[in-house]
């Protein structure tokens, strides 16, 4: 039985090092423009989803054709910098969003075929421990200790490949 590999990534050093700098770049351009929130802070808040975006570009489109409802206490310049700031950053998101998602997708398969080896690895030194092969035991036990404290059960046998 052979397992299937569907992704082998090798990245080359200098590869990587290009991606960690353009993203620290990225990282220094935009951070004078980025705040942090506290975790209550986003709770608190009301907030604007796709939905929402419509109803205030169009809410901007009134405010600007008919002032006599502005209240006094809303500055429509920071209105329309608000709702800038979120246009430009959504562009600059989508993008990251891509970008994450092929990542989480080719970590997520690189991970699984690794432990999924890792598995059947585990699994024929614990049957050649149970046979007395010589040095399997002693890998078997630094091997088990990854399933120690994990409640009721055993560990998984190597999952069937399609």
């Amino acid at each position: 039985m052979s397992i299937e590999n569907r992704v082998s990534v090798v990245i080359p050093q200098e590869v990587k090092e290009a991606v960690l700098q353009k993203l620290t770049e990225v990282d220094e351009l935009l951070k004078p423009f980025l705040i942090a929130l506290q975790p209550d802070e986003r709770k608190a808040l009301p907030k604007m989803a796709d939905g929402s975006a419509p109803f205030v570009s169009k809410a901007l489109g009134y405010v600007k054709t008919n002032p006599q409802f502005v209240p006094a206490y809303i500055n429509v310049t920071e209105l329309e910098i608000d709702f800038k700031a979120v246009t430009d950053l959504t562009e600059f998101t989508h993008t990251c969003y891509k970008l994450t998602d092929g990542l989480k997708d080719t970590i997520m398969l690189s991970g699984s075929e690794a432990y999924v080896a890792a598995l059947s690895y585990y699994n024929s030194v614990k049957n050649a421990a149970k046979m007395n092969v010589p040095g399997a035991k002693a890998i078997y036990d630094d091997l088990k200790k990854r399933f120690e404290n994990q409640g009721p059960g055993k560990p998984p046998d190597t999952p069937p490949q399609p």
